[in-house]
């Protein structure tokens, strides 16, 4: 079922009545989506809802201008939005509630979000793009409130991009820039620093942007006189109001309730953003939430007897029904009689989704009870085999864990015998596993030819002449390489275009490739991230650049909730290889010291994170990343641009490998593995090392993750049987996290002579000056004797204690 987004006014009242009642349908088909959707939770076939019930009418009068080629990114309420565009049939809608695995019957997430998050296929089973100009588009949503926004930005800029930017292939992504994101968002949401940030951001860059304030008076149980000035946010942004002489936004208001003034409202919105590429906020009041906030609680708790009254008289179905009644559409018996009918359509659908869910569930149940009573008839312990058999038997609507915890516990009772039975069903708990574990854990990163780990190393080349240069030159005539290459490639951040970054990275570049492209932003890092985020999603190549990796936290929560999860919330059916650029490591003082990477690598899994220890490995980083599709993290050496590095004559073409190591310097006494600034001082600390004979192995990280896949450190353990991770990092940090690669997946432990050891920075981040950077982080006298010390406890007679 679809909205008809034939909105002329020339329709037959024929015509124009078909579309009201088609409009009613899908209202009331959500509605009841809603209603039966909270009795499965409560009867606990599912385990968590939360509906769009209330929200009904103005989101079909938003579906009905909604184009190919638009994008959405909401949250858990549009359910009745996706119905209307197409994209969500009653038995998806159970089918996400129940959490089915099966991308086919559930294509939202197969399973991996509660229902009411919702998104569209933007690749095909290969990974590749599909045309999104010919669909009708929705981000995957994501449950963090107003985590949606940043992304929205993104998804508008793009737009920009296209209209204004040439040479750039658009033939998959859009048409002249004509595509409007339009965003959703709960208005005790708009309390977030996030949607704020959004707003300014767009007001600024001028996109075509429309969002969709829905507005029902609460937050879960919080009134918005608690929420927000004046309780309400339209009025408190009227500032953003455009007019003759400035930019800014079109702010409409319209009840939720009032379909023909939500149909008007919404056609105007259209034709601004579209036409015009102005941001539009429409403000849809008077909004009603039948059954609360969610299936967690009642919203009589906390709403009074009149509030309750007047959503019962102001459901946006309800008055729908007056208008209908009153304008001669419908009469009330053949409104009694749809609502029958869909009743039972939902029904069914419930009742064919949840067999879709169970039967196949239920033929592995029966695969369990065969190998347990088999296991149970050879057994000596075959009472105990039986009990946990004929749990699983009595188990009317079982679920994976019962089949794969029952067999598992099993096994248990016959370590100690030999038989048909054990094998049979030790194999048979090793291919449930391979089999079923795919279902929740695949797809964290790209399962296709792009993905980065894929792409061969190219080594750079020299002229037997070659010069000595800055870094930051090396950096910056490599990005005028990806600008030219890439039509599609652009840069912004802060401070990233008219004076080229703060450290000359893109010098000249927004001269050459124009103020679009090589753009600068404000002071907003979580946006910056979303213009990234959203622009990736539509097949450009943007570079997010984060102007110290200090500041990547206040993007962190974007980076994690969203980037980082999108291929696998998405079971590989959407995208955004977006590149993070920043720099840190080894500055003086406690702000920009770059000291948060024992919490970056453990809160973004899903982007590569990538700690190059000079410009032309980082250079080299960039072109790998480009071939891929693919989102990473780029952490360039602050103190690596003023540094002499020879300039390679193949820019733009050499290569940095994705997850392998580099062995800088071979040795035979003990490993030290480090990475970015402080892997210079571990080289001169190894020059130091041999004048009193030891001779260390120097390896590289240059990518935190994915780490070390060839795992080419156990290597070198095995050789020298000595380990030592030097990071500036605080203590348990990033060297706890790398010691536990070496040491529980590599198995290096097996080929040490002496404790691995650890060197870290203070637990503190670093003092002022250089100074406060000698005493707070690893200096080469504390990598020194750190490494001395192994030395002696290995061998006292040859190395006497140092101090």
């Amino acid at each position: 079922m679809q909205t008809d987004s034939n909105t002329k006014t020339d329709l037959t009242f024929e015509d124009f009545k078909s579309q009201v009642i088609n409009d009613y349908k899908i209202a009331v088909t959500s509605r009841e989506c809603s209603l039966l959707g909270r009795r499965e939770v409560l009867t606990g076939k599912a385990k968590f809802g939360i509906f769009g019930d209330g929200k009904e009418i103005p989101q079909l009068a938003w579906a009905k201008v909604f184009k190919n080629g638009d994008f959405r990114s909401g949250y858990y309420r549009d359910q009745t939005f996706m119905m209307a565009i197409g994209e969500l049939t009653i038995e998806q809608f159970f089918a996400g509630l129940y959490g089915t695995t099966d991308i086919n019957l559930e294509p939202m997430s197969a399973g991996r979000q509660m229902g009411g998050h919702y998104g569209t296929h933007s690749l095909d089973e290969n990974s590749d793009w599909k045309n999104l100009t010919k669909q009708k588009n929705s981000s995957a949503d994501i449950s963090p409130t107003a985590g949606q926004m940043p992304r929205l930005l993104g998804l508008a800029q793009a737009s920009k991009i296209y209209r204004n930017v040439e040479g750039i292939d658009t033939t998959n992504f859009s048409n002249k820039g004509n595509e409007i994101a339009w965003g959703t968002i709960g208005n005790a949401s708009t309390s977030e620093g996030l949607f704020f940030e959004t707003i300014n951001a767009a007001g600024v860059l001028q996109v075509p942007m429309v969002i969709n304030v829905w507005d029902d008076e609460y937050g879960i149980s919080v009134h918005a006189k608690h929420q927000t000035t004046k309780e309400n946010i339209s009025e408190i942004l009227k500032g953003f109001q455009r007019d003759e002489e400035q930019n800014g936004y079109e702010i409409l208001r319209v009840n939720g309730w009032d379909y023909p003034a939500l149909i008007e409202t919404y056609q105007k919105a259209e034709y601004i953003a579209r036409n015009e590429h102005v941001p539009v906020m429409i403000h849809v009041q008077e909004l009603t939430q039948p059954q609360g906030h969610s299936t967690s609680g009642s919203h009589e708790r906390y709403k009074s007897k009149e509030r309750l009254e007047w959503e019962a008289e102001f459901d946006c179905i309800a008055q729908m029904k007056i208008w209908m009644i009153s304008n001669n559409i419908a009469n009330q018996e053949e409104l009694d009689a749809i609502d029958k009918s869909i009743k039972k359509e939902v029904v069914v659908g419930k009742k064919a989704a949840w067999n879709n869910y169970l039967n196949p569930i239920k033929s592995e149940q029966q695969d369990a009870i065969n190998i347990l009573t088999e296991l149970a008839e050879s057994s000596s312990n075959q009472v105990f085999i039986n009990k946990i058999l004929n749990d699983l038997k009595e188990i009317a609507e079982p679920i994976r864990k019962d089949m794969a915890s029952a067999v598992r516990k099993a096994l248990r009772y016959v370590v100690s015998e030999e038989s048909v039975a054990k094998n049979n069903a030790q194999h048979w708990v090793n291919t449930y596993m391979l089999s079923v574990q795919p279902k929740y854990s695949s797809h964290l990163h790209s399962a296709s030819k792009h993905a980065a780990i894929h792409i061969d190393e190219v080594l750079p080349t020299y002229d037997n002449d070659a010069e000595d240069v800055d870094g930051r030159l090396i950096i910056r005539d490599n990005f005028d390489a990806i600008f030219n290459n890439y039509p599609e490639a652009l840069v912004f951040g802060e401070d990233a275009g008219n004076i080229g970054d703060v450290n000359q990275g893109l010098e000249g570049l927004q001269e050459k490739y124009g103020e679009l492209r090589i753009a600068d932003a404000g002071i907003r890092e979580a946006t910056i991230l979303g213009q990234g985020i959203g622009m990736a999603m539509r097949g450009l190549r943007p570079i997010a650049e984060i102007q110290y990796l200090d500041y990547i936290l206040y993007a962190l929560q974007i980076m994690s909730d969203d980037l980082a999860t999108l291929q696998y919330r998405t079971k590989g059916r959407q995208k955004a290889p977006l590149i993070v650029r920043t720099r840190g490591h080894r500055l003086e003082g406690i702000w920009h010291s770059g000291s948060q990477l024992g919490g970056v690598i453990n809160l973004i899994r899903g982007i590569h994170v990538l700690v190059p220890r000079n410009m032309t490995k980082a250079a080299g980083f960039y072109n790998t990343l480009l071939e891929s599709d693919e989102p990473a993290l780029i952490i360039e050496c602050l103190n690596g641009y003023r540094l002499k590095e020879k300039m390679p004559n193949n820019i733009g073409e050499f290569k940095t490998p994705v997850g392998v190591v580099e062995t800088v310097k071979e040795g035979t006494d003990i490993t030290l593995v480090s990475y970015g600034s402080t892997l210079r001082i571990v080289e001169q600390t190894a020059r130091e090392l041999l004048e009193v004979g030891i001779d260390a192995e120097i390896i590289d990280v240059q990518s935190l993750l994915p780490f070390d896949l060839k795992h080419d450190i156990v290597k070198s353990v095995a050789k020298t049987n000595r380990l030592m991770v030097i990071d500036e990092d605080v203590p348990g940090g990033a060297s706890a996290y790398i010691l536990n690669e070496i040491l529980n997946t590599q198995n290096a432990f097996q080929h040490l002579d002496s404790q691995p050891k650890t060197l870290a920075a203070q637990p503190h981040r670093p003092a002022y000056g250089t100074d406060g950077d000698y005493f707070s982080k690893p200096s080469a006298e504390d990598i020194f004797e750190a490494v001395y010390e192994v030395m002696h406890e290995a061998n006292p007679s040859d190395y006497p204690k140092l101090r």
